[in-house]
């Protein structure tokens, strides 16, 4: 199955999820977007107010941000794939709960599965953690290449930092400008010898 229709019914399948608290009060499940055959996936945290009325992930101020960083690394929206590690926006835009992170954990599983990137954008704690399976902070991280399974994890600043955090814009782009060099230096997939098993 080409993986645009592989995206769709696996949305279809669990558009109407139930396995965690955040279905009662979700408007709708915000699944991902993007190309589906992109070569750079970025994952952020959860869906915000507005992405949860939207259903894509980042179109509020921190999506217009991403955009514009974006296109600063030499790419468009157009070329990466969005989705975030829980699908639903947790109550006043909280922290996920292991318990829902764990839910959501074989959903960009699968994702993951079906387009294949050959890079992995992690915005921010949360999904560094999940996606390294470890307890690491972003600040020691971040910009290092973390060979994983098929694909190379570069652990990035959350958008939204630079929103909140004026001090926090420089490290932000910088986030951005270093995936640009990587990029451009052609980063391999791991070898199969060095692909740990989370």
């Amino acid at each position: 199955m080409e993986p645009q229709q592989a995206l769709r019914a696996f949305y279809e399948e669990i558009k109407d999820c139930q396995k965690c608290p955040l279905a009662a009060s979700r408007t709708q499940v915000v699944f991902g977007s993007g190309n589906p055959r992109a070569e750079v996936m970025l994952i952020g945290e959860a869906p915000g107010y507005h992405e949860d009325r939207q259903g894509k992930p980042f179109v509020g101020a921190a999506g217009r941000l991403l955009d514009q960083l974006l296109h600063e690394a030499g790419l468009r929206r157009a070329d990466v794939y969005i989705a975030n590690v829980v699908k639903c926006r947790p109550p006043q835009n909280r922290t996920p709960r292991p318990e829902e992170i764990a839910a959501c954990q074989p959903y960009l599983w699968r994702q993951l599965e079906i387009i294949r990137p050959r890079v992995v954008c992690t915005l921010g704690n949360v999904a560094t953690q999940l996606l390294l399976g470890k307890k690491v902070g972003i600040m020691k991280v971040r910009g290092q290449p973390f060979p994983v399974r098929w694909f190379v994890v570069v652990p990035m600043l959350h958008p939204a930092a630079a929103l909140h955090r004026e001090a926090l814009q420089a490290a932000v782009r910088e986030d951005f400008q270093r995936l640009r060099a990587l990029l451009a230096q052609g980063l391999q997939p791991p070898a199969a010898e060095q692909m740990p098993l989370l």
